[in-house]
């Protein structure tokens, strides 16, 4: 599939379509003539599914819903983020982390895929983040979700090898949205942290969608790090002990912590 081919009355499901990069995902692929159904736990015009991908019951109805309107292409892109300590973290919030950034993307594939099979084509875009690869201190739990999205897209992209079937993991760095909270807008201006435009990242997700391109990673250096910490991973444990203190001292006190456990799990739309 070329960047250029038409996408006119193409089935999509996009998850998370209410979010800073779900919501241009979904204006773009409009523009384009697909006909876009949205999938999430607000309100939103048009074709929509509502589900709570944080609970085992919405996963259940989403991956059933997904699978009577049996997409075309499917684009992951829903997430759930905490920010500060892990043992801060509530053990209710952490396994809902893990259902929305994990267990909901794999079960929706497992959803479509028969169709798609079927059909001889089709295409999953799951969403993950460079925190996957580069797993960022404070960021526990949302790097090892991630962490295993890009391990259940490798996999299964060569599970459907030859079936006409893409599967393409896409890993932005940090993006301008709301997802991030006022703690995690500190930590980029402590860091220097780059926060991409969302119109560009939902872009780039469509071009690999696409193309079929099996693994995109968003921004330099990021991408060269990705690779370094696979080979050298105490090499980048080094380059990264002084961005890990500065973000280490937006939690010295109770009153941090407790900010953190609250502020910064994005509840509302499950959408990045």
């Amino acid at each position: 599939m070329s960047p250029e081919e038409s996408l006119e009355g193409r089935s999509v499901l996009v998850v998370g379509g209410a979010g800073g990069i779900g919501a241009p995902l979904v204006s773009i692929l409009r523009s384009r003539g697909a006909q876009v159904t949205t999938l999430g736990r607000g309100d939103l015009p048009g074709r929509h599914i509502r589900a709570d991908l944080s609970t085992q019951a919405g996963i259940n109805m989403a991956a059933e819903q997904a699978r009577l309107l049996a997409p075309q292409m499917l684009f992951n892109v829903a997430g759930r983020q905490y920010f500060g300590p892990v043992e801060g973290q509530r053990p209710a919030d952490l396994a809902a982390d893990y259902m929305v950034n994990l267990v909901a993307p794999v079960a929706l594939a497992q959803a479509v895929l028969p169709m798609m099979k079927q059909r001889g084509r089709g295409h999953i875009v799951n969403v993950g983040s460079v925190f996957g690869s580069i797993n960022f201190a404070h960021f526990a739990g949302y790097s090892s979700a991630k962490a295993g999205l890009k391990g259940f897209t490798q996999a299964l992209r060569r599970e459907v090898r030859g079936t006409g079937v893409t599967v393409c993991h896409v890993a932005p760095r940090g993006v301008n949205t709301g997802f991030n909270g006022p703690m995690v807008q500190r930590l980029a201006d402590l860091t220097g942290m780059k926060l991409d435009d969302p119109i560009h990242v939902a872009n780039r997700i469509l071009r690999a969608a696409m193309t079929g391109s099996a693994d995109t990673v968003i921004g330099w250096p990021e991408a060269f790090f990705t690779r370094l910490n696979a080979l050298f991973p105490g090499l980048v444990d080094r380059a990264l002990a002084g961005n890990n203190t500065r973000a280490a001292s937006l939690f010295t006190t109770s009153t941090a912590s407790s900010a953190a456990i609250h502020t910064h799990i994005q509840e509302e739309t499950h959408a990045r």
